[in-house]
């Protein structure tokens, strides 16, 4: 007890801590000891271990961490298992990249069965440096009961969700226009379409099309991928679009383009021939670009469609139906059957014989100059804009119609919305914002990939269409004849069953991984072939936690597939955290090194110093932050080593003295004491109350701030009663008030800085007490010791005490130079007697002679009222300026009345309208000509000449404030006596003498000699003096 290594860092304590509870298993004993408690239930995502975590995932796993902490500290059993997501493009790309592969026909040279053990061998190449991150960052999460997607278990569970789906009617094969990946050769999500979009440049090309039945006049359509055009099938126009028929003389033909967009294309030398609606356009047949399709059914026509608009182009859309989602639409419903002359690695077949084998975005130049060599260019230029890229590849994305596998979530949108209304979000804004509006959106979701490493999509289809889903691994293996081992693509592609003389065989894609992920709370416990009653008690989850980027991607898996399954969300709870970017706003890059690494930071300042700056940032209401060692290093300085300066002084001064605690103490008579033991018991029920309703921020705020109450005020304040040479009961309560406090403290912070919670609390513990601050209960909220009038009458005080500070930093005043009177005046009864209670304190807080306390304020403050616009407004409308004349002449009374809740009645424009305090701002003005500051209900006036008299006790407090510091430089020990040499002026010398006992008692001086010496040079007050201390013989 009370045993502190002074040369210690935060990172070196840490590693004790972190040793201490490996030794112990800690974290196992607290799961244990709550067994019997009531489950609470949580899932954790599973990330990626083909790469190292980064400051999302401390982040996310320090929210992970919290929640179950304070959880088992109320009684709760919460287990906590880390999971591994193993299949899916990452790790295809790396073993793409080591093998040199590029695209499908290079992996399938090099056999899938090759290439998915390359990708099976890489997959957990991390989860060492993702276990010692974890743990070193002071998480706990059980490690030795890994899930992974890759598991037979797991991948059997996903099918059998597959196949309850198929069942349900909520699958389906179709075609859709999708962001397709020409490099990776598979369709993506528009989740993952969205992640990486970039400023390039591309083609502006406006080309024309002759009518066929007058080729003078042309429609122009615009478009920024020429490559597209080969494909196009008809041309799109707003039915309720004016549209206009030009002659130009430049052309020598007529052109046809929206009205809205004339101006874009002609300038001069041109005439308006002829006015239409889009409408009176439709089913105009024109001239196809290319023959390579021109005898295609119901192609090379004008259809109407309301997505066209006239922001860009010409207001005439090129339609290509296979790259183009509204094309798509728009010419299924004109009967228009899509021609897709494009393979899966984004290269022309065929179909396009000029073009075989060439990369879409390559063909473009080519397109181009074949066209203006037909003379059907009328604009090449080039345009800037934002184009999505591939997340993985970083390549071009397109957009290409694939034949895929659906989930049709529309189908259960209804139900899906209907479960989002059960799901606490933090923030609140989330359920209807972000989250809710991507549900009113929801679109159905494609969760087949045309990859190799993922769990293989159960469907088995015979020559003539027919489809058998298989939805356990028994079950294949009755239809086949022979023993499972693996799921993986090269284990069951092969595999084969015949029933009524068909032969069927597996298709050859593989699931979505957001597909096995939002399985997760399933398949982790293989259900439910196994672990059935431990699955449902669990379901569904009470707590889970990620980023914001989750919304549409973790959240809305685990959702679509718990509504569709069971009707249910799949949690009850759901913190979002916002992303972490560099200091400079940019995204955190590897290659750019715009961050440092992690592990560097927490071996510099520890982890609980990560965390806390985290924590204690709008990270945690899902807003961005820029991520700052320096803000790491300020949360460091401000508040963990405060904290931790808090228990070195009590363990200081306990030591000296050989005070042990009071199990059982009584009321401490102080008022002092009782305050914080008060305001203790406030941040209890603050942090109990936050961390139930899963508000972060609301729970990190009071414990921060009382961090700085009980160093700035409460362990100031109380200093001279701890090394009191004499053994008094006050001493004693003040050691027992803060070791009382200082333990309570250790429990309510323990879910959020573990390690310095655990620090303290190993040096206050009893025999008695658990092994760990860890294994205790979380405090709970004692009535009977918060004393909120005593609370609110140190508020006042601290606020009058702030006021009087700010001044005098205002005055360049030092705290340390006393001054004769300070002026207080309220026009608020309770805070003049909460005053006059703290006179005391006041006066010694602010170093003032006297105190004069005041119910009057005019004499320091004019008020003026002035009209709440907003409030105001709505019930006076264009009488606003009148109103606002008639209350800024409102007289003392009336603003007197309107503070105290009360209504003033006026008469406008012969109307009488009642005045609330919501409809009108007093506000205070310090008056002219005064040292003086205020807030909305206490004015502080100073009163700033100076004595000689003040003078010297502002000398005499400044000449202790140097000689301590030396003191503390020179690494002397609190009992320490010394010796003192003075070299300076006659006027400090008197100062001295005329103080001497203040300034010996308060420096622990023994003598003191005014002669020369070689010490250290301070300004005392504008007073030159040399000051040599040493250690006294005594």
């Amino acid at each position: 007890m009370f045993q502190v290594q002074q040369d210690e860092g935060f990172p070196q304590r840490e590693d004790k801590i972190e040793a201490f509870w490996r030794e112990q298993d800690i974290f196992k004993k607290s799961i244990e000891q709550r067994s019997q408690g009531a489950l609470f239930s949580f899932y954790d995502g599973p990330p990626f271990a083909t790469g190292l975590p980064h400051y999302g995932h401390l982040l996310a796993g320090t929210i992970k961490d919290i929640i179950p902490r304070f959880k088992t500290m109320k009684g709760y059993f919460v287990p906590r298992r880390f999971g591994w997501d193993c299949h899916g493009l990452p790790v295809e790309n790396e073993i793409e990249k080591a093998k040199e592969l590029s695209g499908a026909i290079s992996i399938e040279e090099f056999g899938i069965a090759n290439f998915n053990e390359e990708c099976r061998s890489i997959v957990l190449r991390y989860t060492e440096e993702w276990k010692r991150t974890v743990e070193r960052m002071g998480r706990w999460v059980d490690f030795d009961k890994t899930y992974k997607t890759m598991d037979t278990s797991f991948m059997e569970s996903v099918w059998w969700v597959f196949k309850e789906l198929w069942e349900k009617g909520l699958v389906y094969e179709g075609f859709k226009v999708m962001p397709f990946s020409a490099k990776l050769g598979t369709p993506l999500s528009n989740f993952e379409a969205n992640l990486n979009y970039k400023e390039v440049n591309d083609p502006s090309l406006t080309v024309t099309f002759p009518l066929a039945s007058d080729p003078s006049t042309a429609l122009l359509a615009w478009t920024t991928t020429p490559w597209t055009l080969p494909s196009n099938l008809a041309l799109a126009v707003g039915p309720e679009i004016d549209y206009v028929k030009v002659y130009s003389e430049k052309h020598k033909m007529h052109f046809i383009l929206a009205k809205a967009r004339l101006g874009e294309y002609f300038k001069e030398d041109f005439s308006i021939v002829q006015e239409m609606k889009g409408r009176d356009l439709k089913n105009e047949k024109y001239i196809p670009l290319f023959s390579y399709f021109s005898g295609h059914k119901n192609a090379f026509v004008v259809l109407t469609d309301d997505f066209v608009s006239t922001e860009d182009g010409t207001g005439i859309v090129h339609t290509a139906p296979a790259f183009g989602e509204v094309d798509f639409f728009a010419c299924k419903k004109a009967g228009i059957e899509i021609v897709c002359p494009v393979d899966n690695n984004g290269r022309f077949t065929d179909e396009v014989p000029d073009l075989k084998g060439e990369l879409v975005k390559d063909a473009d130049k080519k397109i181009i100059k074949t066209l203006k060599e037909q003379n059907r260019v009328f604009h090449h230029g080039q345009i800037r804009h934002r184009y999505p890229f591939c997340w993985r590849s970083d390549t071009p994305l397109i957009y290409k119609a694939v034949s895929t596998w659906f989930v049709a979530v529309e189908k259960i949108k209804d139900q899906l919305i209907e479960a989002n209304e059960k799901i606490h979000w933090v923030p609140g804004h989330i359920k209807k914002g972000r989250f809710g509006k991507w549900l009113e959106n929801a679109r159905d979701w494609a969760i087949s990939r045309n990859r190799y490493w993922g769990t293989p999509i159960p469907i088995f289809r015979s020559d003539d269409g027919d489809i058998q889903v298989v939805g356990s691994v028994r079950e294949l293996e009755e239809k086949t004849g022979g023993k499972i081992e693996d799921l993986h693509r090269h284990f069951i592609d092969d595999l084969s069953f015949e029933e009524n003389n068909k032969v069927y065989k597996r298709v050859s894609e593989v699931f979505d991984c957001w597909f096995e992920s939002g399985s997760m709370p399933y398949a982790q416990n293989h259900y439910p072939f196994e672990n059935k009653e431990e699955t449902e008690k669990g379901f569904p989850a009470d707590f889970i936690a990620e980023g914001l980027d989750q919304t549409r991607g973790w959240f809305y898996t685990l959702n679509v597939l718990s509504v569709a399954l069971f009707n249910k969300p799949a949690f009850k709870n759901v913190i979002v955290n916002g992303i972490i970017l560099a200091e400079d706003g940019t995204k955190m890059s590897k290659r750019l090194k715009n961050y440092p690494e992690p592990m560097e930071v927490i071996h510099k300042y520890g982890a609980d110093a990560i965390r806390l700056y985290m924590l204690h940032s709008p990270a945690v209401k899902a807003d961005d932050l820029r991520f700052s060692e320096k803000g790491v290093e300020l949360v460091l300085r401000q508040i963990l080593i405060p904290f931790w300066n808090s228990f070195v002084f009590l363990s200081t001064y306990a030591k000296i003295y050989e005070w042990t605690p009071n199990q059982n103490p009584s009321k401490p008579k102080a008022s002092i004491d009782q305050w914080i033991l008060s305001k203790t018991q406030e941040l209890i029920q603050k942090v109990e109350l936050s961390l139930n309703n899963y508000e972060l921020n609301a729970a990190v705020d009071p414990f921060v701030s009382f961090i700085d109450q009980l160093t700035n005020w409460y362990i100031r304040r109380s200093r001279p009663r701890f090394w009191a040479d004499d053994d008094t009961s006050d001493r004693n309560e003040a050691f027992q008030t803060l070791y009382d406090v200082l333990l309570e403290l250790s429990k309510v912070a323990a879910p959020f800085i573990p390690f310095t919670s655990e620090a303290v609390f190993q040096e206050l513990r009893t025999e008695k007490m658990p092994l760990s601050v860890h294994l205790c209960d979380f405090p709970v909220y004692n009535e009977k010791i918060r004393n909120i009038p005593l609370e609110k009458e140190m508020d006042f005080v601290q606020r009058s005490v702030s006021l009087g500070h700010s001044l005098r930093k205002e005055q360049k005043i030092k705290v340390r130079q006393p001054l004769s009177k300070v002026h207080i005046a309220s026009a608020n009864k309770e805070i003049l007697e909460a005053l006059k209670m703290q006179k005391n304190l006041i006066i010694d807080e602010l170093n003032v002679k006297n105190i004069e306390l005041h119910s009057d304020e005019t004499k320091f403050v004019q008020r003026t009222a002035k009209p709440n616009f907003r409030v105001l407004g709505k019930k006076v409308g264009k009488l606003m300026p009148q109103m606002q004349k008639m209350v800024q002449a409102f007289e003392s009374s009336q603003l007197d009345l309107l503070e105290k809740g009360g209504t003033i009645q006026v008469e406008l424009n012969g109307e009488l309208i009642d005045l609330s305090p919501e409809d009108i701002f007093v506000e205070r003005k310090i008056a002219e000509g005064i040292v003086a500051a205020n807030d909305p209900d206490i004015a502080v006036v100073l009163e700033t000449s100076l004595t000689d008299e003040l003078k010297k006790e502002g000398l005499a407090r400044e000449i202790v404030n140097k000689i301590n510091t030396m003191r503390r430089e020179l690494g002397f020990a609190v009992t320490d006596r010394v010796s003192l040499k003075i070299q300076s002026s006659d006027f400090v010398k008197n100062t001295y003498q005329e103080y001497k006992k203040y300034i010996d008692n308060e420096v622990l001086a023994v003598e003191c000699h005014f002669i020369p010496n070689h010490g250290t040079e301070w300004d005392l007050n504008g007073e030159k003096a040399i000051i040599e201390i040493s250690k006294a013989n005594v």
